[in-house]
């Protein structure tokens, strides 16, 4: 998709501080975090939200939820973090691309505000 924010990140259109990357993800700090800790994991692969996926692709986000694990573990946050998908503009989905908000390094509240 050539207007999707995402895509342009993966493809090196517009630079992100990464945290990290393969083949098939990428991970990398929120342009405007809300947390110490605040970093974006997504496909590499353009899938609109989670209501889009389809079940071949679900395999991808098992394995990127085991990246974010992965991350997490990398970043310190040993005493817990949370990780946020907003689904839709109802849902608060901003950028139309599959992401996982990683968000850590202090108390996380409930309900979130």
């Amino acid at each position: 998709m050539k207007e999707c924010l995402f895509c342009k990140i993966v493809k090196g259109e517009i630079p992100s501080k990464k945290v990290y990357e393969d083949d098939s993800i990428l991970a990398f700090y929120d342009i405007n975090p809300a947390a110490p800790v605040h970093v974006l994991v997504i496909p590499k692969e353009h899938i609109e939200s989670l209501a889009k996926l389809k079940e071949e692709q679900l395999a991808l986000v098992g394995y990127l939820h085991g990246k974010i694990r992965k991350i997490a573990q990398d970043l310190n946050l040993e005493h817990g973090y949370r990780v946020v998908n907003n689904c839709g503009s109802d849902g608060g989905q901003e950028v139309g691309h599959l992401h996982f908000h990683l968000l850590g390094g202090r108390k996380m509240l409930w309900p979130p505000g």
